[in-house]
């Protein structure tokens, strides 16, 4: 079939919806200053959908460095990738003292998160090496391992038997091919909450021969003294060989950076095609960046609000009957039974009449007639926020279990 007839004919898993859900359970428009409150479709909603971890997304401070870097140097500078134009002093600067935080030998600063992982991954493997992932891994590492030309294997999500099950497959392989093996997770999954069994894999060494890298993209910033991530928290930080992680969820800005031996950081410098074919993370974020590193550092109040009020949420929930799961991050997600249809009245139901917003997560992500509802709480949110989010969830579990939601028939793209 011919490209573009089939895309049109088979839709992806998303782009099905785009009729039905276009503009408001996908690409919804949000206006106002990030914060615990914006709008949207012209009405205040208490936001449970956006990565502010710290809530340093508008703090005074924050934002009078980002508009002093942006006068300073404009949005261009520098001009190219840092392997040709792009380095500065400021890139040095800021990778220092990210080594120093996260506890390894260097760091690199990479522009964006995504490409960065998936571009290391592909930069540290050979055709003869095995990669071994969770299967819960984010997008961003499965296509990192979908790069690799040699075995890859994946593990049953934090069940260190099935890793172990896999480490002896990937052993027989390497022994004949002569390479290694690389294990992939994530020091905190962000759909469900649950950090990674980083300190049991750590412990795996002592049997197997491999490399361990962790994408701590939700464990750095609110794990661990100062912010230092999920291998701080877990004691095994010196066990994790590369770490990664992003800007875009505690800073709530944009670049990320990987970290650890530094002759090893000195090879990704110098292989990581995203990197070398792309622009050097512009000076305003640099800048930004540092400032957020040291507020994070210096002001620990920002992590333990952040912790309050996951903690008040989590209880919350628990306190009124509502299947949270097992979260031990703050990332907090609610099990609900029920059909894509009864989500999408329940969302709906949440954002025009309780002014909550949230976001939704059905079939084929989760098992068919389960809901996961997730909320991502920030620093920034308070007692009144959250009060006011337990009370609606309580109502629209009740309405839920009562098939409200199962014979209404609304379309939330009209005008209202």
């Amino acid at each position: 079939m011919e490209i573009f007839e089939r895309i049109r004919q088979q839709p992806g898993p998303l782009s099905q919806y785009a009729g039905v859900g276009e503009g408001y359970y996908l690409f919804p428009e949000l206006e106002g200053e990030i914060g615990s409150r914006m709008r949207f479709k012209g009405r205040e909603v208490i936001m449970w959908s956006v990565n502010n971890y710290l809530g340093l997304a508008n703090h005074p401070e924050i934002r009078k460095a980002d508009a002093e870097a942006a006068k300073k140097w404009g949005l261009a500078y520098p001009m190219g990738a840092r392997l040709m134009t792009g380095e500065t002093a400021l890139h040095k600067k800021l990778e220092r003292e990210l080594a120093e935080l996260v506890q390894k030998e260097a760091a690199a600063v990479v522009n964006y998160g995504y490409p960065g992982v998936l571009s290391s991954i592909d930069s540290l493997l050979s055709r003869r090496d095995v990669v071994v992932y969770d299967s819960n891994s984010h997008g961003c590492m499965v296509d990192g391992t979908r790069l690799h030309v040699g075995k890859r294997f994946s593990y049953k999500h934090n069940d260190i038997k099935s890793l172990e099950v896999n480490l002896e497959r990937a052993t027989k392989v390497v022994e004949e091919t002569g390479g290694g093996i690389l294990v992939i997770t994530e020091g905190v999954f962000g759909m469900r909450g649950s950090q990674g069994i980083l300190k049991e894999i750590v412990a795996l060494k002592e049997k197997y021969n491999f490399r361990f890298y962790v994408d701590d993209a939700h464990g750095f910033g609110t794990l661990g003294k100062g912010g230092a991530g999920t291998g701080v928290e877990q004691g095994c930080q010196d066990g994790i060989d590369i770490y990664f992680a992003t800007f875009a969820k505690a800073f709530a800005a944009i670049g990320g950076f990987i970290a650890g031996d530094a002759d090893i950081i000195r090879h990704l410098q110098y292989a990581m095609r995203s990197q070398i074919h792309a622009k050097s993370l512009p000076m305003v974020y640099v800048e930004g960046n540092l400032k957020r590193l040291d507020m994070m550092r210096t002001h620990p109040e920002f992590q333990e609000k952040l912790w309050y009020n996951a903690r008040k949420l989590q209880n919350g929930l628990r306190e009124r009957g509502l299947n949270i799961g097992e979260p031990n991050a703050v990332v907090t997600p609610v099990f609900l039974s029920g059909t894509a249809f009864e989500a999408s009245q329940l969302v709906m139901d949440l954002r025009e009449n309780y002014g909550i917003f949230c976001t939704m997560v059905i079939y084929p992500v989760v098992p068919k007639d389960m809901i996961l509802l997730r909320l991502i709480p920030t620093a920034a949110h308070t007692d009144e926020d959250i009060e006011t989010t337990l009370e609606a969830f309580s109502s629209v579990a009740e309405k839920l279990r009562n098939k409200e939601y199962s014979d209404v028939v609304v379309n939330p793209l009209k005008e209202s």
